[in-house]
């Protein structure tokens, strides 16, 4: 089977390709060739390369930006999705949409199921849920993989800037009090090529094991990294509360999701903790 995806130099772009299928074949243009902002492009790629399924791996994923970039928040996460689910539709193709956490106000205790009412706090999650809702009405019937605190060895994520704020400082403090899952992007590649190739639709939720706050997160990084030497100076890390760290976009507090349905096609992902450790390693091996 032929798969186009849209995104292809994103952190997830880059590792469906390298975990795609023996049995399919990736067609991965550059932005350059296969802007999905532009309904000519999108048109005549998806006519060009005839796929038999659309993975859409590109989103505008800047949170804070996206309160003062609406505009460009809702280009990228809503009416490109809807003009890739269009164009995926017209070809007969299957179509795969990637969302997130953030569709969620984040007021529950326990983990989020995909059915759970949506109330995104700010213009991210917004566009995010309108894009899902985009690719529901013009696709028809696509696979949306909602998914939660991404990262990967190489693009823009938290681990890089944890890193670096580690080596230049002695103490650093971090959100205690915002609750999640972090997600090793080979996980979600998994996941996702799982679930497309059992020909399987509708919403799923996708994150590694266990649950974190970003200070969690950061603590787990620091241990970890001063193991394999990427650090060499243990430093300070501090929980801190929101309050202390205000950002232009509202965050949930709670934002886990429940993977049940997804772990009983796919089998249980790795701990987040172990999944980060293989991340830095990578990072050690250079």
């Amino acid at each position: 089977m032929k798969v186009l995806i849209a995104g292809s130099a994103g952190q997830l772009g880059r590792a469906l390709q390298a975990s795609a299928p023996a049995n399919v074949t990736v067609i991965a243009p550059p932005e350059a060739d296969f802007d999905i902002c532009d309904p000519e492009a999108v048109a005549r790629v998806v006519a060009a390369t005839a796929p038999g399924l659309v993975i859409n791996a590109a989103a505008y994923t800047a949170v804070d930006k996206a309160e003062s970039e609406a505009a460009a928040a809702q280009r990228v996460n809503v009416n490109a999705v809807g003009l890739l689910a269009s164009a995926a539709r017209n070809a007969g193709a299957g179509f795969v949409h990637v969302s997130t956490d953030f569709i969620f106000d984040g007021t529950a205790h326990l983990p989020y199921p995909p059915d759970a009412l949506p109330n995104p706090l700010g213009v991210y999650g917004r566009t995010k849920l309108e894009g899902e809702e985009a690719a529901r009405d013009l696709h028809g019937n696509p696979l949306i993989v909602r998914t939660a605190w991404v990262y990967a060895a190489k693009g823009a994520n938290f681990v890089a800037p944890m890193l670096r704020l580690m080596r230049e400082r002695s103490e650093l403090g971090v959100v205690a009090d915002q609750i999640g899952t972090p997600t090793h992007v080979p996980t979600l590649a998994r996941t996702i090529w799982t679930l497309a190739q059992g020909g399987h639709t509708g919403t799923f939720h996708a994150t590694d094991a266990g649950v974190a706050s970003w200070y969690d997160f950061a603590v787990a990084i620091h241990e970890e990294a001063l193991a394999l030497g990427l650090l060499t100076t243990p430093v300070t890390v501090k929980p801190i509360r929101t309050s202390d760290y205000p950002t232009p976009a509202q965050r949930p507090a709670y934002s886990v999701l429940d993977k049940s349905a997804t772990w009983a096609l796919t089998g249980l992902p790795n701990h987040w903790r172990v999944e980060l450790r293989a991340c830095l390693q990578e990072l050690a091996r250079g």
